[in-house]
């Protein structure tokens, strides 16, 4: 309170120097207070903060006054306060409202003042919940310098939290007058055990920072500006205030919150889904409660899924005081800070995909994690490489030193990226100028699986061969080459033959791979030749090659897998 005559005299709001008041821009002030429990949000969108504990200064409330030392807060917690005695004498200390007694309460010590010390209560009432005259709110009108460091308000009840390695700060709803004189200057505190924690860097001076002023009275929603990284399993209260004079200092609070202010963590890939051997950004993002005060401090260690392995370290991050260590490349832990006023901010991780599948990352992956919210699951989905198709089936292939003849029952799916099955069958077909086969049936297909996976896959089948008059017979023959891509991105090949009663000059031939057989005069017979190739293979049932240069293969395959414009092998 203003304790100089001449200032008593003059009016203590309105006119000039509230037009001044109501120009000051809101430092830390809101529009409204905040109480409503997080929703899911999109990461990067702040959500309010946790209301842990509130006071309202309403319990068992009605028209006597009552001191703040001998109020009792709601159950279960039945909270009770003390102050300093600076600060429960000489109109300081009492739980007001505007319906009280109209005559200044006896040993109140208010001066004449009293009527003021009632509207405080009520601009706040108005000001929160549009309770007004009902409201109760703790006043105080310094009618005496109180000195500096005093406490204000303390909590006796230690306050249980709901776990450990919690954001944890204040927010008040405060309204003062006689702003042309030494302001309030409100420091929250902290207790664990004996200790005072200061939640604020700044403290909050509400003739400054006020939210709006009515008829004189700033008024506002402030929030201390330094939230603590707390590790105890309860906490305690102390408002200070550190205005040592009693010349102005008039002020009153309400609707104390202690609230859990704990950013979210968040975790995304993107793109969500690559191909095995790629990379994508995983993005940590720390997302800040709706006050966007900094939080100094957390930290979380992250074990990256099975089939990934972590590149570098952060490509990119825009939290700051940032500290980043590995154990090798699948695991890796962050420490930093939110800045104040920051809404959110990331830290950006390559990570390299060495399988295939779905590779799911949830809270359990991130841990210990301090001073965060755990986040939800998200999933990199990492698939087989696109690579084109090559594969062909001819039931046979006949070159002559003249000409070279089409191949007979061409199946061909040729260079492409697009999956797709081509087939051709001829029956009670002449094999030109060198034999006949009852049915000839080929195909020629490229599949792709859940995973991405490709496979080429070419299938010649002939039954009833009969070649150069008899000399080369057989009852069915089925050759086959396959070529897939594996979940670890490397390619695989196979091919086989079957040849049923094959027979060479009326003998019977049991077939090996790349088996050769010299008919004198003749030519040689190669039965399951199999040709590697680059990223590829060849098999073919049976190749005849005759000492007059005529080349015969019946039951022609081959596949192969290859990157996209690079040359498809032939």
């Amino acid at each position: 309170m203003d304790v100089f005559p001449a200032a008593r005299r003059r009016p203590r709001w309105g006119g000039p120097v509230a037009a001044v008041l109501m120009a000051v821009p809101a430092v830390v002030g809101i529009s409204a207070p905040a109480s409503a429990a997080p929703v899911a949000a999109a990461p990067g969108e702040p959500t309010a903060p946790v209301v842990v504990f509130t006071e309202d200064f309403e319990r068992g409330q009605g028209a006597a006054v009552t001191w703040v030392d001998d109020y009792v807060g709601p159950g279960p917690l039945g909270q009770t306060y003390t102050a300093d005695p600076v600060w429960l004498r000489s109109c300081n200390g009492i739980v007001a409202s505007a319906l009280n007694q109209a005559a200044d309460p006896p040993g109140a010590g208010c001066g004449g003042w009293w009527p003021r010390v009632k509207d405080l209560a009520r601009v706040l009432g108005d000001w929160s919940n549009g309770t007004g005259p009902t409201n109760h709110a703790v006043t105080a009108y310094t009618h005496a310098d109180p000195g500096a460091g005093r406490t204000q308000l303390q909590s006796v009840t230690p306050i249980p939290l709901a776990a450990v390695n919690r954001f944890v700060s204040f927010s008040v709803d405060i309204a003062e007058q006689n702003c042309y004189a030494q302001h309030a200057r409100y420091a929250f505190y902290l207790l664990d055990g004996g200790t005072a924690v200061p939640t604020f860097q700044r403290p909050i001076t509400p003739c400054e920072d006020a939210t709006t002023v009515v008829n004189g009275t700033s008024v506002g929603t402030f929030h201390s500006d330094a939230p603590v990284l707390f590790t105890g399993t309860s906490v305690g209260l102390r408002l200070v205030n550190q205005q040592a004079s009693g010349n102005g200092n008039d002020s009153a609070f309400d609707n104390i919150r202690l609230l859990d202010v704990t950013p979210r963590l968040d975790i995304g890939y993107g793109p969500g889904t690559i191909e095995v051997g790629q990379t994508a950004d995983l993005t940590f993002t720390v997302t800040n409660t709706s006050e966007l005060s900094a939080k100094s401090g957390w930290s979380f260690r992250f074990a990256v899924p099975p089939g990934l392995t972590a590149v570098n370290p952060p490509r990119a991050t825009t939290c700051a005081d940032m500290v980043f260590s590995t154990t090798g490349a699948a695991d890796f832990a962050a420490a930093g800070t939110l800045p104040a006023g920051a809404a959110s901010c990331t830290i950006t991780v390559p990570v390299r995909a060495s399988i295939v599948g779905a590779h799911r990352t949830c809270a359990d992956d991130v841990t210990p994690l301090v001073g965060l919210d755990p986040p939800g699951c998200t999933t990199l989905t990492v698939v087989g490489p696109t690579l084109a198709f090559d594969a062909h089936a001819h039931g046979a292939l006949l070159s002559t030193p003249l000409a070279l003849l089409p191949p007979l029952a061409p199946a061909d799916l040729t260079c492409t990226t697009a999956p797709g099955t081509v087939g051709s069958t001829l029956a009670d077909t002449p094999i030109p100028l060198v034999g006949s086969a009852a049915v000839i049936a080929d195909e020629a297909a490229g599949t792709v699986d859940a995973n991405g996976l490709r496979t080429a896959r070419a299938t010649a089948h002939t039954s009833a061969l009969n070649l150069l008059n008899g000399l080369i017979t057989a009852d069915e023959l089925r050759a086959e080459s396959v070529v897939s891509s594996t979940p670890n991105g490397t390619i695989t090949t196979s091919g086989t033959s079957t040849l049923s009663n094959l027979r060479v000059a009326g003998r019977r031939i049991v077939p090996t791979p790349n088996l050769r057989i010299t008919i004198p005069l003749v030519g040689t017979i190669t039965t399951d030749e199999q040709l590697p190739r680059p990223n590829g293979i060849t098999v073919n049932a049976i190749h005849v090659k005759l000492l007059l240069g005529t080349d015969i293969v019946i039951g022609h395959t081959r596949a192969s897998l290859s990157t996209p414009g690079s040359p498809c092998t032939p």
